[in-house]
């Protein structure tokens, strides 16, 4: 019996050591794969997964309960703001990339217009006399009219008294008196040929008819049959359409590129793929106040009358050349408040972000005054979301040339010795300065107190109800 526990506890003991061996070993592995970081890859220290700001010496737990991620020296590079990106992360986020370019940035001005009427074709039809409109032949917006077409008669007494006066020197063979009744009559608006007639015919006629003066359309038409008007009422203006303006409008900072003479296209929505080239006729001298453009006029011919007033258009127009200057794509910038900046590629998965000065933008190109050189590649697609990780690698750079981060605040500050009621012991509180001795005893079974004297301080609720209880 004793010989087979001495066998039993023999087994055991071999077991304890061969256990504790094995131990060690792992415990000694583990220690050299901790202190070489997996390899010959040197961790310089350990950040929190959401927060690279939470920095320590040795792995363990961020804030939110997660691991703390290693950063390799080789991950690190020693110029502020670069940050090293893994080709399969580039692939992922999309990153593009393009060469600034020395070239010459033509001021391509790309705008929004729309079709008016050429108003040096629009003809006002206004009256010399008051009287009443008793026949209109055009009776819409937007009619045709033909050069010499009747547009409205007339009734005026004043017509028919000058009529009257006119054939009345006629008879009288008067040369003085028949030449003012006849100038009379070209005063009041009595065309050639109706002069004419009232010679031949000598008959008055109580109508007088108004004849269109050139082709066109009725821009705007105010009277109806019947109405009474005077020389001021507008009867109706006839405009042209084999020529138009397109009042296109000019930003502020692009106003001193256009000049008279400079060609022009405009596309419409309802032409698709094809383009009416027309110049620049007037640049107006004063800018919109509350859009803060510039209005510019172009002319076009239109004798396919394609184009028609108050119609939207897109206008491209050709500014003269700025020079040979570094340009880069317009989506390349990232604008700040006060700093522009491009992302530049440095080869090798490394990106910076730099600071640049802008100059003049031109269609999808932006000139760049400081700050880069041509040749350089930079970034147009994904360069926010390095930016963003190349300002957080600057900030960490200058917070560590300054003072290192601590491991965990050291103490929290004491608190006053007045405010800490946990571990002072109040004062007494004299009953007379903070407390009404009726409401306190109505609260409590305890005998009634006289207010007018003082309550003892050392008296507490306690020793009453000792005293009630006796």
């Amino acid at each position: 019996m004793n010989k087979n526990i001495l066998i039993a506890a023999g087994f055991l003991v071999a077991i304890l050591i061969a256990f504790f061996v094995g131990r060690g070993l792992n415990n000694g592995e583990g220690a050299n794969a901790g202190s070489t970081g997996g390899g010959d890859r040197e961790i310089l220290y350990w950040v929190a997964p959401m927060d690279p700001n939470y920095r320590r010496e040795e792995p363990g737990k961020s804030p939110m309960g997660m691991d703390l991620v290693a950063v390799y020296a080789d991950e690190v590079d020693s110029q502020p703001g670069v940050v090293k990106i893994d080709s399969t992360i580039v692939n992922n986020l999309g990153v593009r990339t393009a060469v600034a370019e020395r070239s010459v940035l033509m001021r391509r001005i790309e705008t929004v217009g729309y079709i008016a009427y050429d108003e040096d074709t629009v003809q006002h039809v206004h009256t010399r006399v008051d009287g009443w409109i008793e026949k209109l032949v055009t009776k819409a917006t937007g009619d045709p009219v033909k050069k010499g077409q009747l547009l409205f008669e007339l009734y005026s007494p004043t017509l028919v008294n000058a009529q009257e006066e006119f054939l009345t020197a006629t008879r009288s063979s008067n040369t003085l008196l028949l030449k003012a009744s006849r100038d009379r009559l070209v005063a009041l608006g009595v065309s050639p040929s109706g002069i004419a007639r009232l010679e031949k015919e000598r008959t008055v006629e109580q109508r007088v008819r108004v004849y269109a003066e050139s082709d066109g359309v009725i821009a705007h038409l105010g009277v109806r049959e019947g109405i009474y008007i005077t020389p001021a009422t507008e009867v109706m203006s006839v405009a042209k359409l084999d020529r138009v303006w397109v009042l296109a409008e000019v930003f502020e900072q692009q106003s001193s590129w256009v000049k008279p003479g400079q060609k022009a296209v405009v596309e419409l929505d309802y032409l698709p793929g094809k383009s009416l080239e027309g110049t620049v006729d007037y640049v107006y001298p004063e800018l919109d106040p509350k859009t803060r453009t510039l209005k510019v006029r172009l002319r076009f011919d239109n004798t396919a009358e394609l184009l028609r007033p108050n119609m939207f258009s897109r206008v491209v127009i050709e500014a003269d050349g700025f020079g040979r200057v570094i340009n880069v794509p317009r989506e390349a910038v990232i604008r700040g408040g006060s700093m522009d900046r491009v992302v530049v590629a440095l080869g090798e998965g490394r990106y910076q972000a730099k600071p640049v000065q802008l100059g003049i933008e031109s269609g999808d190109r932006v000139a760049i005054r400081g700050g880069l050189k041509a040749g350089e590649t930079i970034v147009v697609s994904g360069q926010f979301l390095i930016d963003s990780e190349s300002n957080i690698e600057s900030s960490l750079a200058r917070m560590n040339d300054g003072e290192s981060i601590d491991e965990a605040p050291e103490t929290v500050p004491a608190m006053d010795p007045e405010m800490d009621h946990s571990e002072q012991q109040l004062p007494a509180v004299e009953p007379s300065e903070t407390m009404d001795p009726e409401m306190d005893h109505s609260q409590h079974e305890m005998p009634a107190v006289e207010t007018s004297e003082p309550m003892d301080p050392e008296m507490d609720h306690s020793e009453h109800q000792m005293e009630d209880g006796s």
